[in-house]
């Protein structure tokens, strides 16, 4: 991928649009829309505990499984616009419903993900230091599976194929990724948020041992637990997966940062919904602070910038952008395929 050196025109590249963006309006705060999008997750939330009590020991509850990985998917992404501080100007707010709806509503550790998430901000797709490519259980470039051990060397060549099946574990994963990091020395308010994620998983296991028999608890879990996480696997995935990575010290200034590794997803008001307004990620990486509802209006200007820019600017369909996913996980694992592997 081209690499340009932060020069000072190419730092005024981002404040023009910065400039416009501003002008525009699109920055600030959309309170009554955040109200209703509140009301609604919370609404959709409650409404889903009392249908599971009121239907007791029932099959039922299999399809009201798959509702509550929705309703979770939807809490999460209200979350993440907490997080950038779409919502709330202060942090004080934020980070109080945050961990409410995070680690006690959801079992998602706020902290731990916040941490997280502000790397993988600051270096998108860099194989050393944005921690959602890092080479766990996948590798994301041909040099990682050279490199790899354990899971990810196993898996690699395969990964393609197994990507979705993966993502049914990612809900369990998020849920670890909490706990694992209330003993990190960065965590703040470590007694919180774990007592927090502690009365999570106690209220959430002990319904589902107190209302529904062993058999249909497991499946209930399975079901939950399972499509949340491909829910929130298909959701983040489309944004960079399949993008160039960088590695070393990379010398791209902040605008080419972020465009060149960030893809956008089309598909109308109902993508919108599903997927938080995270299909306009790369607004959403230029402005992490602008409300997700004018992430679609900021789209035509930061377009346009490119386009005056000769800059690249990868927007396709929903189904397309999982596709690009897939042929670079496969091409990624190619040296894990390969007679004697390295």
């Amino acid at each position: 991928m081209p690499q340009t050196t932060a020069t000072a025109p190419a730092a005024s590249d981002f404040s023009h649009l910065s400039r416009r963006i501003r002008q525009a309006g699109l920055l600030d705060r959309r309170p009554r829309h955040y109200l209703s999008r509140l009301g609604a997750v919370a609404g959709l939330y409650l409404a889903g505990v009392a249908a599971f009590f009121l239907l007791g020991d029932s099959w039922l509850q299999v399809p009201l499984a798959a509702c509550f990985a929705i309703v979770f998917a939807q809490v999460a992404l209200v979350l993440h616009d907490l997080a950038h501080r779409q919502i709330f100007a202060a942090r004080g707010p934020s980070e109080a419903l945050g961990r409410l709806g995070g680690n006690l509503g959801i079992g998602l550790g706020y902290g731990w993900w916040m941490n997280k998430h502000t790397r993988h901000h600051a270096n998108p797709n860099h194989e050393d230091l944005d921690p959602d490519v890092v080479p766990d259980v996948l590798v994301w470039s041909q040099r990682q599976a050279r490199d790899s051990r354990g899971p990810a060397r196993l898996i690699g060549g395969r990964q393609a194929l197994l990507f979705y099946p993966l993502l049914l574990l990612e809900g369990l994963n998020l849920h670890l990724g909490g706990i694992r990091a209330l003993r990190r020395p960065w965590m703040r308010h470590r007694a919180l948020e774990g007592a927090l994620l502690l009365a999570h998983f106690v209220l959430y296991l002990g319904a589902l041992a107190w209302v529904l028999s062993p058999g249909k608890a497991l499946v209930f879990f399975a079901v939950h637990q399972g499509l949340f996480g491909l829910y929130m696997g298909c959701v983040f995935a489309p944004g960079h997966k399949g993008m160039p990575t960088l590695t070393g010290e990379a010398t791209l200034d902040f605008l080419r940062k972020q465009v060149l590794t960030t893809r956008n997803v089309r598909g109308g008001r109902f993508v919108d919904v599903a997927m938080g307004g995270l299909n306009y990620q790369i607004e959403h990486h230029l402005f992490p602070s602008m409300p997700s509802p004018n992430l679609r209006l900021a789209r035509p200007i930061v377009q346009a910038h490119c386009r005056r820019l000769g800059l690249p600017y990868h927007e396709v369909g929903f189904l397309a952008s999982h596709g690009e996913a897939l042929r670079h996980l496969h091409h990624a694992g190619a040296p894990l395929r390969q007679k004697g592997r390295p």
